[in-house]
């Protein structure tokens, strides 16, 4: 047996520790068997969490999308009818006072600056965003919280019946997952009478189902870039005419700075749409005369999307007349790369406090624990991990640990979709990780108390030869980088950091995210506490000799990354009060 082919083995006897002795398809088979039916309906969240699962994944719902993306518009024309059926018309959603935001990379930190700014001003905000980390309800919020389970739950249970009595031999009566949530915030945020909405596009713009919203206030565009391409196309130009789909005529929009081919799409759907596009300045210019603005959110490419995000409030508030917007002292527009230059203007004390308090997990998070440091970004195209590898080097430097012990940097990865995980691992080589570990978007392998991470659209085998995969690319990458001498070093390098083991023995596939992270941790996160690890997990001779030099060194640096389902995995294991 080759040494490749034999280290694959040992891996994917590893990722099948919890199978007791057997293949990963008995593991697959029990764990499925293992998920509840969906039930009766009920006034249990858990129960709504679970109806709501029938009605397809985010997963099965892009498939959906592709099959029948010869006729797009026609996925629009049906979101109409089920808003319709659901006893709203298109009109009534002009009430909510939309920001409507769209983009490749930070489209959700944008709207989460943008309603921490607003809910500043003393406005009752709601706020629909994807995906949802822990718990579905946070797609949902009101006030910056996600609504309770109750409230989720009602309005669940009257949304579902009512489209249910529009059942029939010949008609589908319930939308898909993305599309049932969507109406549901429109529902929720009519009846708790919001003074508005930020809307986050699921994916794309033109043909999302968000875009049946007729009349929003203001429209954003952030940061363009290559992703969902088997949807919006295979190159920028083609994403950005996807994502130029949300302007409206006479609504005002904002786009960050693009590169030149993405720009002139842009530019040319809003002159076709009638639409008034500006330019924003960066953060930079509204921060000239006056004190440096403070983001609540880490990382130099947070400053972009705040930038945008003060646009949108600033637009908002004077499309809207309110009164604080005298305090704005604007200065004259001007033109570049043929775009009007959006208003430089000195941000209010509201705003500069809604920029500093903004909170949006997962997005550059950092949990200090003890001597372990966690790093969660869910990154997951190659712009977005770029900015993120600057902000985890960022981090560390900030970070540092006065010497006297070896430190252990570790990777914890997965990619999913139609997503190159091979470039999106070569951009995170530079970090120089100890150890690289894989594992399945699963918090256990085998989970049926919570309903709001189940997916009923893949198998455990599936799951994890996608994650052998990005071993394997993450092997090949060491092998063709390392030298014959790299790995020579007997004991810690100067700076009190341990050598990593050679490329072919440095990485680890885990059968479920728990398992992950409590070989990673070693029982020294204070509140990560889990049961006893199975021996088994240690079966392996890297993870066996791992787990001596982590219980061993005085620090250990775990990056978090690949997948916002990843990431939601994490938080609900290290963040236990997020599932309450």
């Amino acid at each position: 047996m080759s040494p490749a082919r034999s280290h694959l083995r040992s891996a994917l006897s590893l990722a099948a520790v919890s199978a007791r002795g057997t293949t990963t398809e008995g593991t697959a088979r029990r764990w499925l068997s293992a998920w509840p039916a969906p039930q009766e309906p009920s006034m249990e969240y858990q129960d709504a969490v679970r109806m709501l699962n029938t009605l397809q994944t985010n997963a099965s719902y892009l498939e959906q999308v592709k099959r029948q993306r010869g006729d797009p518009q026609a996925q629009l024309e049906a979101m109409e009818v089920y808003l319709a059926r659901s006893g709203l018309q298109v009109e009534d959603l002009n009430q909510l006072n939309i920001i409507h935001v769209t983009g490749t990379k930070g489209k959700g930190s944008t709207c989460a600056f943008a309603e921490r700014i607003l809910r500043n001003y003393g406005l009752k905000t709601g706020f629909f965003s994807s995906p949802h980390l822990v718990q579905v309800r946070e797609r949902i919020r009101i006030n910056g919280k996600p609504i309770s389970p109750e409230l989720f739950t009602k309005h669940f249970w009257r949304l579902y019946h009512q489209l249910e009595e529009f059942k029939d031999d010949s008609h589908i009566s319930m939308p898909a997952y993305f599309r049932f949530l969507t109406l549901m915030a429109f529902h929720v945020f009519l009846q708790e009478k919001v003074d508005l909405a930020v809307v986050e596009v699921g994916i794309g713009g033109a043909y999302d189902c968000t875009n049946i919203i007729r009349k929003p206030v203001v429209c954003g565009v952030s940061s363009l870039g290559i992703d969902h391409t088997s949807l919006l196309g295979d190159t920028v130009e083609k994403i950005a005419w996807q994502k130029g789909g949300i302007f409206k005529p006479g609504v005002p929009a904002f786009t960050v700075l693009q590169p030149e081919g993405p720009l002139a799409v842009l530019r040319d759907r809003a002159q076709q749409t009638s639409c008034p596009l500006y330019l924003c300045p960066p953060l930079e210019a509204l921060e000239e005369g006056g004190l440096p603005l403070t983001l609540g959110l880490e990382g130099d490419h947070q400053r972009s999307n705040a930038a945008l995000a003060l646009q949108l409030a600033h637009c908002w508030l004077e499309q809207q007349g309110h009164q604080d917007i005298q305090e704005l002292k604007v200065s004259r527009p001007s033109i570049r790369w043929q775009l009007p230059l959006a208003p430089v203007f000195h941000p209010t004390s509201h705003m500069r406090h809604g920029l500093r308090d903004t909170e949006w997990p997962g997005r550059t998070q950092v949990l200090r624990r003890g001597p372990v440091t966690w790093y969660l970004d869910g990154a997951h195209t190659a712009s977005s991990v770029q900015a993120c590898v600057r902000w985890y080097c960022q981090s560390l430097q900030r970070n540092k640990r006065p010497s006297g012990g070896s430190q252990v940097h570790v990777l914890l990865f997965n990619s999913t979709g139609d997503r190159d995980p091979a470039v999106l691992l070569k951009l995170l080589q530079p970090c120089q990780f100890d150890y690289a570990v894989f594992c399945p978007n699963l918090t256990e392998v085998s989970s049926t108390e919570n309903a709001d991470q189940q997916n009923f659209t893949v198998t455990l085998d599936q799951v994890l030869l996608r994650c052998l995969q990005h071993q394997q690319h993450w092997s090949c990458l060491g092998e063709k980088q390392a030298g014959p001498d790299l790995w020579s070093s007997p004991g810690p390098e100067p700076g009190g950091r341990h050598p990593p083991h050679s490329a072919s023995t440095k990485s680890l596939v885990f059968s479920c995210i728990s398992h992950a992270l409590q070989w990673i941790s070693q029982g020294r996160d204070p509140i990560f506490q889990p049961p006893s690890p199975p021996r088994s997990l240690l079966s392996h001779p890297t993870a066996s000799n791992g787990a001596s030099i982590l219980r061993e060194a005085a620090a250990i640096h775990v990056l978090v990354t690949g997948s916002l389902h990843l990431v939601g995995g994490v938080l609900k294991l290290l963040e236990p009060s997020l599932s309450q």
